[in-house]
């Protein structure tokens, strides 16, 4: 789960220009905004909130069968351990199962969650992590929760974040059904998906700045290929990192049903050998990550 410090010292290692594919980066209006939150539009931001309610559908009951022939199934599985064929798994569906995929936190999810550590002004992982939910809607083939709630807390810097997924029919927050919520003591800012943001002040919700604008985050990661510098990148190979491990988090605890207490600098769990074995995976030859990069 947590190898992706390793693709960070990979990438460092050999000078390589990684890009994370997090497009909300290179927005103009989200850059803009969170230029804002560091200059204090709301405030010292303390909370941010990340939200994808999504529709995601039943995806039925699937039983085991043969492989298709344009299927490399030995490929297509991985470090995975080997299971037999099944459409439970595939295309979209693999998203929802333990052994391929970590549920809507670790694929829309990820996204948010950059933007929620971005906009707070944190570049570490949290030392506290809640999360509870469950399956509540479909008697079907996924095993990731359908509806989601994780807390992740950083006490040292007095900063939060909630991340949230439900999937199905639901109730946007103020506008956004994918997207972010930062509070202050002035007001709150609002992330509309990937291109808008909009700013409330005060107890009567008094409208503040906002704009819509996109970006090009193709154009951004060639630059930084040509440039062959890092500081260029609206989104370094660390974010994806950073993102991806909240995602781990939230999920070892929500599996464990109990909250965890991590450790950022050593990336481990605090005492707890049932959580730390979470952290990693048995790979399946030979798609093995190496202990050194």
């Amino acid at each position: 789960m947590f190898e992706g410090r390793k693709l960070v010292e990979a990438a460092h290692k050999y000078n390589r220009i990684v890009q994370h594919g997090v497009q909300l980066r290179s927005s103009e209006a989200i850059r803009e905004a969170v230029k804002m939150l560091r200059e204090g539009v709301i405030g010292e931001v303390y909370m941010a909130r990340g939200l994808v309610f999504r529709w995601r559908p039943s995806i039925g009951k699937k039983t085991p069968e043969a492989t298709p022939q344009n299927v490399d199934w030995n490929l297509w599985q991985g470090p995975a351990q080997e299971r037999q064929f099944s459409r439970r798994y595939v295309h979209y569906n693999w998203h929802w199962h333990w052994e391929y995929g970590n549920g809507d936190v670790g694929n829309q999810g990820i996204h948010e969650t950059d933007l929620c550590m971005w906009g707070l002004g944190v570049d570490t992982l949290p030392s506290k992590i809640t999360a509870m939910g469950g399956k509540f809607l479909w008697d079907d083939d996924k095993e990731t929760p359908e509806v989601l709630t994780t807390l992740y807390h950083y006490p040292d810097q007095k900063k939060m974040i909630q991340f949230e997924v439900r999937h199905w029919c639901t109730n946007l927050e103020d506008g956004a059904g994918v997207g972010n919520i930062f509070y202050g003591p002035k007001g709150y800012m609002v992330i509309k998906g990937y291109d808008t943001y909009e700013v409330f002040l005060g107890e009567k919700r008094e409208k503040g700045p906002s704009r819509k604008a996109g970006g090009d985050h193709y154009a951004n990661f060639i630059k930084a290929v040509k440039s062959r510098k890092t500081s260029d990148q609206h989104g370094p190979v660390e974010s994806a990192h950073l993102s991806s491990a909240l995602a781990h988090l939230g999920n070892v605890s929500f599996r464990l049903g109990r909250q965890v207490t991590f450790d950022p600098k050593a990336e481990k769990f605090v005492g707890d050998k049932e959580a730390n074995a979470m952290l990693t995976r048995k790979y399946r030859a030979p798609f093995v990550v190496p202990e050194k990069v």
